[in-house]
């Protein structure tokens, strides 16, 4: 059954990552994209500019931010994104990368479990 984890781009690539995905909406500041091995940048998948901006150093709003996160996910260009990324599970492994310093509450965590709620875990 294909996985999907979850990685900060900062952290050195390793063969069990399977295909590398940026969802951030920004490139990573500081890392080349050679060195970051990233297989596919997801933009559409990412939160939109103001989500992010109303979002960045305010893990108190961490819950707001997930509900107004997930109903982005609902667009169509995000849907487009996600299908891409469903698409990828299928031939294996999957890490989204993400760049923010906080693991447990960025927009990669709000995403996995989106997906999980939407598809399910067996699914992905």
């Amino acid at each position: 059954m294909p996985s999907l984890q979850l990685k900060r781009v900062y952290e050195a690539p390793e063969a069990s990552d399977g295909t590398r995905i940026l969802v951030d909406r920004l490139w990573p500041r500081g890392i080349a994209k050679d060195k970051a091995r990233i297989d596919l940048w997801l933009k559409d998948i990412a939160p939109s500019d103001a989500l992010r901006k109303r979002f960045h150093g305010k893990p108190e709003d961490w819950e707001a931010f997930c509900k107004a996160y997930a109903a982005q996910l609902e667009g169509e260009a995000a849907q487009v994104a996600v299908s891409e990324l469903r698409e990828r599970l299928k031939g294996g492994p999957v890490t989204l990368l993400y760049a923010a310093r906080d693991e447990t509450r960025n927009n990669a965590v709000a995403l996995k479990a989106w997906l999980e709620g939407q598809y399910g875990k067996t699914v992905l």
